[in-house]
């Protein structure tokens, strides 16, 4: 009896903190369709209902609110981002844990320390860089800023490649293969979760990331932004009145390739986690 009363309020308090949790989304949701456009503090549900919002969203773009054109930039800084990140960290991974070569060690530790700075210290002279190669305000310059020092990512995958038998690589080295074809055919089917995870979280941070995007865009014109950009900006005191719906709207798709992204790829997420934490 004691036994099914601890397991009673236990879900009970579990019910409890998701129904805290999730009652500012569902309010975020329920904003959505409302038709006042600016903070209903008033009232929880909205008085009338509409789908004007997510037309204005996708379809009526203006000087301060252009969610197609942020869509679109941030799209094409996550992925290319993703990209270069994601060959960077399998890279350095690879050289690390399979090839023996001279001041290896020495170079691990290198690049240990400074993955530990802060990257909150480096801003303003990458910014300074950029600005003297004429990459600020441009998406090019993002993407080089946000993969430069994606490298310095490598030990989570490092570990995981360190796991992978050592007799096979050698074995493969006697016959012949190349390091290109070992990669290919051995190490990346064995890593391929692992792999899956570092292209999630080479995607999160250019997707999501505001406080580079503030630095480094200057221009006035809404359609040189990101989404997070774009959307911090609908806040101000000016526009908050009239375009809070559509900042909710925003926010609600900001969340759609990254769920997607994260279903299509969730088996491969999970045997990741749980494989590694299996040879650990």
């Amino acid at each position: 009896m004691k036994k099914t009363w601890k397991i009673v309020v236990r879900h009970l308090v579990l019910a409890f903190l998701a129904f805290v949790w999730l009652i500012p989304i569902f309010w975020l949701i329920v904003t959505t369709f409302s038709v006042q456009k600016g903070i209903n503090t008033n009232h929880f549900f909205p008085e009338q209902w509409t789908l004007a919002n997510y037309h204005q969203l996708f379809f009526e773009p203006d000087a301060a609110a252009n969610f197609p054109a942020w869509f679109k930039n941030s799209m094409i800084i996550g992925t290319f981002s993703c990209l270069v990140s994601s060959i960077f960290v399998i890279m350095t991974a690879y050289a690390f844990s399979f090839i023996d070569f001279k001041g290896r060690k020495q170079l691990m530790s290198f690049s240990l320390i400074l993955g530990m700075f802060p990257g909150v210290l480096s801003m303003i002279a990458m910014y300074f860089i950029l600005k003297m190669i004429g990459l600020t305000d441009s998406v090019v310059g993002l993407i080089i800023l946000y993969s430069g020092a994606s490298g310095l990512g490598y030990l989570i995958l490092k570990g995981f490649f360190d796991t992978v038998p050592t007799s096979l690589h050698e074995a493969a080295k006697l016959e012949g293969a190349s390091e290109a074809t070992i990669f290919a055919k051995i190490v990346v089917p064995l890593s391929k979760p692992m792999i899956v995870y570092t292209v999630i979280n080479s995607f999160l941070n250019p997707w999501m990331d505001f406080v580079m995007v503030r630095l480094m865009i200057k221009s006035k014109d809404a359609s040189d932004w990101t989404m997070a950009l774009g959307l911090f900006n609908l806040l101000q005191r000016a526009l908050v009145n009239q375009y809070f719906a559509y900042f909710c709207c925003g926010g609600l798709m900001i969340a759609v390739p990254i769920s997607i992204l994260f279903i299509v790829m969730q088996k491969f997420y999970v045997e990741g986690v749980t494989g590694g934490a299996v040879k650990g």
